[in-house]
This record gives structure tokens, C-alpha cells and sequence, in this order.
């Protein structure tokens, strides 16, 4: 008895035993067999069950923290066993196909499906419009829109992973018609148990309405619910200042070549281990670890800095960014063309500052002498194939730096990532630019003048343009 319980304690670190159910957990469903059991174990904060179907054992996790939600899913999911229901599935753009969860249905659903699967009346009645039957049908819809250009793959997979990790699981089992404001409002009350930002929140409610509105369409619902209302909070990311920005490029240039304080030498097996392994250029370890190859700072660092300030991209094109798509222009103005990959419905090229050339030229000199600078070849970590490998690793030693100068966050405690220095090649525009017009600048860095005005431009204070305010304007008196 000893033994069960220190095997079944949180605490017990062991891995096999940190699988084993604890023993005072087991909830057994009235009406159903004595095998269909829920329960739960030390290394899931989630509902467990599992049932004996056909000689086989079968276990699932719920996903859900709440009893009477998981059961409702296991109830579901031993009368879709009984009843051989197929689940529907979709492929998504890399060809893979995913098959939907079987998520929770409500209490009230359950026990108002019919109790003898045998019943005809029953398997001629005309199934309800579940809510999870018609996401799924969405996310189908949303593929093939991106495989037409008309849906952005990035907008369809935040909207998959909201649907398939909390939105399903909640509002799976409803029937569309039954869905009114209470539930919504129950939803929600169960995103902010998580503590998710307003915006979180906003874009779930955002991608809840889509169904909402996809049900509409096709005539489910004869009228949308009364959605809740969130207030966003605005948190623009921090920009640097000049002197803040001057501070953290000497410091990045001084660091090159030198260790990293939080590459720690007890995790030099294991990323060694991970440094031997053939890597796959669509992914990487579950686990995020720098590599050895990283543990000093290259001189990549200084570049991106100096680049993205100078050129307004966003750290996503720092991935993407190849040689084919820099063109050095030179005449009246000097400058760069970049031609990079459509981002965020802007595919218009961008002109960089001329500081920018300069910076080119060294990363050109540099790579050039490794043979690592052909049209094809990448701007920053040529070497690393996994493009959003190298993201992370740049993102993750640019906070190094912030972290050893103290500059990891804004004076009013806003966070700084490599997205400051976008934030920061706005501001110093709208700051020391000549009669900058905000409509060139926002078309020029791929955005709008009102994610300029509510965002980039939300750090400028009046005594930055004082000069501006307190300028006069010179009226020509006529001669006598």
C-alpha cells in the first residue's frame, strides 16, 4: 500500500509512474458498463478514462479539468464505439489528414440520445446540427480558400488551434440552434479561468463567430447569438529609444564570439545529442534547446539588429529573407529593394534606408568568403536549414542581450522582442523623418496608418516633436 501511494504521488518523478492512475480518482458512469471508468494521474491536470471494447483496452484523455464535462465525453465516446460513427476528417495544405478529437457533449445531449442503439425510429431520426460537425466542415472550407490563395495558411491554423483546443471541446456537442448568449458567456468565463489577455480572448470569440456565421449561411440557424463584448487592452510592444538602440547594438557587436550567460554547461549532453541528430527542415524537437553551434554569439546578431531598424521588416521575413530578393539601387538615392514573400496580404516591395547597404555589404563580404552568399541562400544563419529554428535562436540570443543591459522591458513595463526594432524603425521615422508622409511610410513597411496611429506611433509624446509644436509659421506682410 505504501509502495501504490508513493508511486501514485505528484511528486514522484518517475515517468512510468507518473502515467499510473490514482487510486482514489476512479469515478465509475451510472447505466454503463462496470469497465468504462473515469480517472485521473499525476502527470495530467485533465480527466482520464478508458474502457474494455472487443478484448482491447482503450484509453483517452478528456480534456477537461471539470467531472461532469468528462463524463459526457466518455459517455459520447463509448456510444460512438457501440455505434461504429465515423469521425469526418480534412486534409490540410501539406498534405496531411487530421482527424477531429471526440470532444465533450453536454449531460443534457447524452442522456437525450436514445438509450437502445438498436431502436429504428431512432437511426431514421434526422441527426442534429452539431457544432463540432459544422467547424470541422469550416476548417475544410478555410483549406481549400488557402490552396487558392484566397485564405493566408497562417490565419487558417491559428483558427484550427482555437477550434480544435478550446473552442470543440466546449461547444462540440451542442447543437447549433441550442447555442444562445449564457453558453457564450460560460465560455468565456472558462477562457479567463486561464488568465488569457483580451486579445486572446478576442480572437476566440472572433473565430467562435465564424462558425456562427458559416451555420447561418448554410441555413442551420435562422439568427446569430448575442456574442459578449471584450474590451482589448492595448499593449503596443516597447520601441527603443535612440540612445537605448545605440546601447543595445555596441553591446551585441562587443559580444560576438563570446559565451552566452545562459548557455548552461549541464545541457551539454543532451544538446549534443540533439546537435548529432539529421534534423527535419519542417520541424524540430519538441522541446526548444540551443545548440553547442550557438552557445556564442555570431556575429549574425549585430547584422539583424542594424538591418531591421534600418529596413522596417517584420522577424518573421528575417527566415525567409534570401539574397534573390536584395537589390542594391544606387543613383539620387541609395538604397535597398527588398522583393520578399507576401506577408499579411502586402506584397509590394520595400525600400530600405541607406545604412542598410552598408550592412548588406558586410554580411555579403562575410558569407561570400564561405560560399554561403548565392541568390538562394539566406540573409541570417545560412547554415541552419530549419528557418524557424534560426527565428527562435535569434529571438532567443537578442534577449540575452536585452536581459544583460536591462532593457528587457519599456519604462512602462511593456516587453521587448526582436518586434521592437520594427517598432523602432517606425518611431525614429515619424521622429527625425522630414515631413514624413504617414501613408508612404505605412504602405513602405507593410502595414496601415491605423496600426501606425494605434500601435508604432502609441510611444511618441509631444515633447519628442517640441521643436514641431512650437514652430511658427512666417507670414509675408505686404510692402508699403
Amino acid at each position: 500500500m505504501t509502495l501504490n501511494a508513493a508511486a501514485n504521488d505528484i511528486r514522484f518523478r518517475s515517468t512510468s509512474s507518473r502515467n499510473l492512475p490514482i487510486r482514489q480518482s476512479f469515478r465509475r458512469l451510472d447505466g454503463f458498463p462496470e469497465s468504462l471508468c473515469l480517472y485521473k494521474i499525476p502527470a495530467s491536470r485533465f480527466w482520464q478514462m478508458r474502457v474494455f471494447h472487443k478484448g482491447k483496452l482503450i484509453t483517452r484523455s478528456t480534456r477537461a479539468e471539470r467531472l461532469e464535462v468528462a463524463e459526457a465525453f466518455a459517455k459520447r465516446f463509448f456510444l460512438d464505439l457501440e455505434g461504429g460513427v465515423t469521425l469526418p476528417s480534412y486534409q490540410l495544405g501539406d498534405g496531411q489528414s487530421l482527424i477531429p478529437k471526440v470532444f465533450s457533449l453536454p449531460t443534457n445531449h447524452v442522456n437525450a440520445m436514445p438509450t437502445c442503439l438498436g431502436d429504428e425510429q431512432a437511426q431514421k431520426a434526422e441527426p442534429p446540427h452539431l457544432f463540432q460537425a459544422v467547424a470541422t466542415q469550416l476548417l475544410r472550407r478555410e483549406v481549400a480558400r488557402c490552396e487558392r490563395g484566397e485564405l493566408a495558411w497562417l490565419c487558417h491554423k491559428a483558427d484550427r488551434i482555437r477550434l480544435e483546443r478550446r473552442i470543440i471541446p466546449f461547444l462540440g456537442g451542442f447543437e447549433l440552434a441550442a447555442i444562445n448568449p449564457r453558453d457564450l458567456e460560460s465560455f468565456l468565463l472558462g477562457l479567463e479561468s486561464e488568465e488569457l489577455s483580451s486579445t486572446s480572448l478576442s480572437l476566440h470569440l472572433m473565430s467562435l463567430r465564424k462558425v456562427m456565421r458559416y451555420a447561418l449561411t448554410l441555413g442551420l440557424i435562422d439568427a446569430l447569438p448575442i456574442f459578449p463584448k471584450v474590451r482589448i487592452r492595448k499593449r503596443s510592444r516597447g520601441a527603443f529609444t535612440p540612445t537605448e538602440y545605440v546601447q543595445v547594438l555596441r553591446k551585441a557587436r562587443a559580444s560576438v564570439g563570446m559565451r552566452l550567460h545562459n548557455a548552461l554547461p549541464e545541457h551539454t549532453k543532451h544538446c549534443q545529442a540533439l546537435a548529432d541528430r539529421r534534423h527535419d527542415p519542417a520541424g524540430f524537437a519538441e522541446r526548444f534547446w540551443i545548440l553547442p553551434r550557438y552557445w556564442e554569439l555570431p556575429p549574425d546578431l549585430p547584422w539583424v539588429i542594424a538591418f531591421m531598424v534600418n529596413s522596417f521588416i517584420r522577424p518573421s521575413d528575417l527566415k525567409t529573407l534570401k539574397h534573390r530578393h536584395v537589390e542594391v539601387v544606387r543613383g539620387d538615392f541609395h538604397y535597398l529593394r527588398l522583393t520578399l514573400p507576401e506577408t499579411k496580404a502586402h506584397d509590394k516591395p520595400i525600400v530600405t534606408l541607406r545604412p542598410a547597404i552598408r550592412v548588406y555589404q558586410r554580411m555579403l563580404a562575410h558569407w561570400g568568403a564561405r560560399g554561403l552568399a548565392k541568390p538562394d541562400d539566406y540573409l541570417f544563419l545560412p547554415k541552419e536549414k530549419n528557418r524557424a529554428y534560426a527565428l527562435s535562436v535569434l529571438g532567443w540570443m537578442f534577449r540575452q542581450v536585452l536581459e544583460s543591459l536591462g532593457l528587457r522591458e519599456g519604462p512602462h513595463g511593456n516587453p521587448r522582442t526582436l518586434y521592437s526594432l520594427r517598432h523602432t524603425a517606425i518611431t525614429l521615422r515619424l521622429l527625425y523623418g522630414k515631413g514624413i508622409d504617414i501613408l508612404t511610410l505605412a504602405r513602405n513597411a507593410r502595414t496601415s496608418v491605423e496600426m501606425i496611429e494605434k500601435h508604432y506611433a502609441s510611444t511618441l509624446t509631444g515633447e519628442r516633436n517640441i521643436g514641431m509644436l512650437q514652430s511658427k509659421r512666417t507670414i509675408a506682410r505686404p510692402k508699403i
